[in-house]
């Protein structure tokens, strides 16, 4: 992934971009700050934006323009520097993870149980996702930062922890509160979350938030027109409904492999809603046997549980009466259908299932028969 080169680059939410730079001026930014957004929303790229912000050698300014921050000193970065270079090594996060999972693979079977996934290419700059397979953040991380944070940063202004989800094991989250408390002054830690449900309270009430709002479907399909003209108006449309707002999900999506997985997520909920009698569920197993496989079946099922969410959310949407908000607009008269199939406590349930689908996933459960099991389940509640 290519980082802009400025901030002017850093598409939507300028006026919290341009406050968070003016923090950063200002010698003020928040020690714990929250980056909450939808999936997609760029949060992974500010932060590193941030960081290169506030730890570049030259330090460059301007003054903000038009807008709440009219007249404000804005802090920027020069991307050249030493510092800037590095931290924008990290850009390319995915494969960066698959180095680091690719080294703890080569080490003995002791080692590789402690060893957790980090990422690092700044002496002071520590990026924490979460660990897979469970893709958990986990207890291992977090007293590296800890035991990290301890130190004075060694090339740069400040020490800069980047956590790029919210989704903790317990004993994580526990245990980061004791940097949050009483942070060093040259520490910040920036956490990405795209909910703020998923963190415990007492992590929330210790840390500044800066939400990253959802893009108007417009706005989307304007960029979508100038960055990918292979889309024609109708994709270009969808796929600006699909992404929820977030420009960097658009710019990315892939129409072709979300169509695939809610054609399958169409096929569950198609036997949940043609439930009663006697059912020949020969396609549905065959569909969910292909979630078997390794690392793409995880993919995959992720993918499918999104397509489901989606799909569900759509259908709440129509019961509602806000028909015009619903995303998946190419499948509107099979989505109303089921809006008048469907009761609220059905869907109710159909998420309480797919949460233990995603549970299930992080114990290395089978995933076919996860599914397979969803998908009975579905059917069995509208009996």
């Amino acid at each position: 992934m290519a980082l802009p080169k400025s901030f002017d680059e850093f598409i939507g939410n300028r006026s919290v971009v341009e406050s968070l730079r003016a923090a950063i001026a200002a010698g003020r930014l928040p020690h714990s700050l929250i980056l909450l957004g939808p999936r997609g929303a760029g949060k992974f790229t500010l932060s590193l934006l941030l960081t290169m912000a506030l730890e570049c050698e030259r330090q460059p300014r301007e003054l903000a323009g038009e807008g709440v921050n009219e007249g404000r000193e804005l802090a920027g970065f020069c991307g050249v520097c030493h510092n800037c270079v590095r931290i924008a090594e990290g850009a390319d996060l995915e494969a960066r993870i698959e180095e680091a999972i690719a080294v703890r693979e080569e080490m003995r079977e002791t080692d590789k149980k402690d060893t957790r996934v980090l990422v690092q290419t700044h002496p002071d700059v520590l990026i924490i996702p979460p660990d897979p397979p469970q893709l958990l953040i986990k207890l291992g991380q977090i007293r590296t930062l800890i035991n990290r944070s301890q130190y004075l940063p060694t090339e740069a202004r400040a020490k800069v922890f980047l956590l790029t989800s919210a989704a903790f094991m317990k004993e994580a989250a526990n245990s980061l509160l004791k940097v949050l408390e009483e942070p060093p002054a040259y520490v910040h830690i920036l956490l990405m979350a795209e909910n703020l449900g998923e963190l415990l309270p007492t992590i929330r009430s210790r840390c500044a938030v800066a939400h990253l709002g959802a893009l108007p479907v417009e706005e989307i399909a304007s960029l979508l027109g100038e960055r990918r003209p292979e889309l024609n108006k109708v994709e270009r449309e969808l796929t600006a409904r699909l992404s929820e707002g977030a420009a960097g999900r658009a710019l990315g999506f892939n129409l072709a492999e979300y169509a695939a997985a809610r054609a399958d997520a169409l096929t569950m909920l198609h036997t949940a809603e043609n439930s009663g009698g006697h059912q020949d569920h020969s396609v549905l197993f065959r569909m969910t046997e292909t979630y078997r496989a390794g690392a793409e079946g995880q993919s995959k099922t992720t993918a499918l549980l999104r397509a489901v969410s989606s799909l569900l959310e759509d259908i709440l949407l129509l019961q509602a009466g806000a028909g015009d908000r619903v995303r998946n607009i190419d499948k509107r008269g099979e989505l109303q259908r089921m809006a008048d199939t469907f009761s609220f406590e059905w869907i109710e349930s159909a998420v309480r299932g797919m949460d233990a689908v995603q549970s299930g996933m992080r114990r290395n459960l089978l995933r076919s028969l996860s599914l397979d099991s969803l998908a009975m389940e579905l059917e069995g509640g509208r009996r």
